[in-house]
């Protein structure tokens, strides 16, 4: 058992067993997989957090509620993304959904490489008050959240939140949609 709770696992449960490599996809060609997952639309956010001082900032769009008691949801960070330790760390971190006005913030969120310092500059947001992490005030919803358990995915971790806090900074916004590797919006 690990000292760090955020990273702590309970026992595996016999019935959620990975299945062997031979019947978990290994043939499956990863292309055709992306092509046929991309036909589920998502709804698109950015999850943010706070670390040393700085803010960091992913866009997300494997992200979902989990439970109603306690109060849950789940992102899905890349192990490879800077942002993967800093969530980990920061232990509180926020989830804005964006409006369809929102791409660029979308696009600039999901470019590799770019600079940390000042990278919310021109964005519009508020600290919530729960976590202190940027909370964009454009979005059609924001969550804020305490992680509460790191779960292995493959090549990403699955981060689940308890909900601190909830707003709806634009109630009138219209949600940004991903779908078959572009962005859409509703009709």
């Amino acid at each position: 058992m690990t000292s760090d709770p955020l990273r702590a696992r309970p026992p595996a449960d016999p019935r959620l067993r990975t299945p062997p490599a031979a019947a978990a996809g290994r043939d499956v060609d990863p292309a055709l997989y992306r092509q046929v997952v991309g036909r589920f639309a998502t709804g698109v956010a950015i999850v943010t957090a706070v670390r040393d001082g700085t803010d960091h900032a992913m866009t997300v769009n494997a992200f979902t509620s989990v439970s109603l008691d306690p109060l849950l949801v789940l992102v899905c960070v890349e192990k490879a993304a800077r942002f993967h330790d800093v969530v980990l760390d920061a232990g509180e971190w926020a989830v804005s959904v964006l409006t369809e006005d929102m791409r660029d913030a979308s696009q600039w969120f999901a470019t590799r490489g770019r600079t940390l310092d000042g990278q919310l500059e021109g964005w519009e947001h508020t600290r919530g008050p729960a976590t202190g992490a940027a909370v964009f005030s454009r979005a059609v919803a924001a969550l804020e959240c305490r992680t509460h358990a790191v779960h292995d995915g493959g090549d990403h971790s699955i981060v689940v939140g308890e909900v601190l806090g909830l707003d709806v900074p634009d109630p009138d916004g219209r949600p940004l949609l991903y779908y078959e590797g572009a962005y859409r919006t509703l009709a």
